[in-house]
């Protein structure tokens, strides 16, 4: 398809938006639980939050997607319509621990006013399927007025879109935030849980404090950076990306879709890819673009296996060692590589080495962190024999990532830290 087709298919893809009627959407609570209708008929999140590419999100079984603000949201909502998926469109709140003051009511009423504007524009629009209010605003948090705060913001969208509903979004599950809800927030109407190892116990935690309302999962997949083991010299462990498909596997399985009462879906973590602790950590795609074994997982979680799959990582060690062993070299050591990797389709496999000194800018909350520059890097050898590399001769936390790649584009990643010392 030519570019200037393209550019004509997503002309009229808004044009047929601004002809479309809001689609409304609905919570209620029948005898087997909470359930979610869009248009009349019961509709299940099966999302990914953030914009890649959602071409393969549809093709991968999902439905939804979900922005953290309304910054650009019209070309989001005219896209995510043609493909006949829906937006969680979010509000982004100021946070306390980035220097919003929520005692201060000239800036609670000035954010209130942008986010009436932004509703105002965009709740007539067929993609949106719900108001992500803020995102982990109880993140390092001191100022309870963020939750008067957040009833005013739920009580304005009620008032201005009544076909839409409000999610707040916290930082995990906390009895604290749930009760400050249920006494000064009486306008949310659901929650939305960013949770990553502890996303097994949500469903018994629901329970415990008391929480009886509906609920989705709005960030969820590999064990966060600050939830891992960590070397003896402090920096995190990160799961191959063959683990990393095991556990959004079962994470779906035993705690997202187990929850059947009160559960109506989720968004997992990363739509995209960024640079946080690593290039690789969240992502579910590479900075390429490519797809990892992470969205073979989520397909199949979703019901639409996918034809092409990643190559699964088996092993991956270096000098004979794991990566929970702190291994330490001398500068300018030489390092055996133990690699085994295999492509479930039968084909050869391109590898790609890269060497990464540690981040050094390493930020809370997801705030955006810079990429360290690559290591001039040489790897020898092959799957067969093994491979070699020499330790750099700057002293310091590194660590060597590889990449590998199957005939139809999907990949996998792992890395491995090291100190030279």
């Amino acid at each position: 398809m030519n570019k200037t087709l393209v550019m004509l298919c997503f002309v009229f893809a808004g044009f047929g938006a601004l002809l479309a009627q809001p689609i409304p959407v609905e919570l209620r609570q029948t005898p087997e639980g909470w359930q979610m209708f869009r248009g009349g008929e019961p509709y299940y999140v099966r999302g990914g939050g953030g914009t890649g590419d959602l071409e393969l999100l549809v093709a991968s079984g999902g439905n939804s997607i979900r922005t953290w603000s309304a910054a650009d949201a019209r070309p989001i909502l005219d896209q995510a319509h043609s493909l006949g998926i829906s937006v969680m469109v979010g509000l982004w709140m100021g946070q306390e621990r980035q220097g919003f003051d929520y005692s201060d009511p000239y800036a609670v009423e000035d954010q209130l006013r942008a986010f009436r504007d932004d509703v105002r524009e965009l709740k007539d629009h067929p993609a949106v399927l719900l108001w992500g209010v803020g995102n982990e605003v109880d993140l390092f948090y001191t100022d309870y007025n963020v939750w008067d705060a957040v009833e005013k913001i739920c009580a304005m969208i009620h008032l201005e879109d009544p076909l839409h509903p409000t999610c707040v979004v916290t930082a995990g599950i906390d009895v604290a935030e749930i009760q400050m809800m249920r006494e000064r927030a009486p306008s949310v109407d659901m929650l939305g849980f960013n949770t990553y190892g502890d996303l097994p116990r949500v469903p018994r935690l629901v329970d415990r404090y008391g929480y009886t309302g509906p609920y989705l999962i709005t960030e969820w997949g590999t064990d966060g950076h600050w939830e891992v083991p960590k070397t003896d010299w402090g920096v995190p462990v990160e799961l191959t990306g063959t683990q990393k498909a095991t556990l959004y596997a079962e994470r779906y399985r035993n705690a997202i879709a187990a929850d059947s009462a009160q559960c109506l879906g989720s968004y997992a973590f990363l739509w995209s890819q960024k640079q946080e602790t690593t290039p690789t950590w969240y992502g579910v795609f590479l900075e390429d673009g490519s797809p990892t074994a992470s969205i073979d997982a989520l397909a199949d979680s979703w019901g639409a296996p996918p034809a092409n799959r990643a190559p699964i990582i088996e092993t991956y060690t270096l000098q004979n060692r794991d990566p929970y062993s702190s291994l330490r070299l001398a500068p300018g050591e030489s390092v055996t590589v133990q690699l085994a990797a295999t492509d479930p389709g039968g084909g050869p496999l391109r590898i790609r080495w890269e060497l990464l000194p540690e981040s050094q800018d390493i930020k809370a909350g997801g705030d955006r962190e810079s990429r360290p520059t690559a290591v001039p890097l040489s790897v020898n050898g092959d799957l067969e024999s093994g491979f070699s590399f020499r330790a750099p001769r700057a002293k310091g936390p590194y660590r060597l990532f590889v990449y590998l790649y199957e005939d139809g584009g999907r990949a996998v990643v792992a890395n491995y830290p090291f100190l030279v010392d």
